[in-house]
């Protein structure tokens, strides 16, 4: 950008900051929450929370598919890869 430009923006100067501390927190809060460590623990925590009767088989297999759907995200980031958008279901297929 030229100088007369920087000097017109100059008065938006503080909205613009604001929009990129926004984005910066929305990219850490994603990365916490897609990273794949974090994922597998939540699976090993609702595992826990079927055998110790906390939750029953039904909701066990709502939530496994939500961190396994949030699993697969993760890892088609890191590979840099988009796959389907479809969900993933319980026999492995995609719908």
């Amino acid at each position: 950008m030229g100088l007369i430009t920087e000097v017109l923006l100059l008065p938006f100067a503080p909205v613009r900051g604001s929009f990129w501390a926004i984005g910066q927190v929305v990219a850490e809060a994603e990365r916490q929450y897609y990273d794949p460590a974090a994922v597998r623990a939540d699976l090993a925590r609702l595992e826990q929370r079927l055998e110790a009767g906390e939750i029953d088989e039904e909701e066990f297999d709502r939530l496994e598919d939500e961190l396994l759907d949030r699993l697969e995200i993760s890892l088609a980031r890191s590979t840099g890869t988009r796959r389907g958008t479809g969900t993933r279901r319980a026999n492995g297929t995609t719908g």
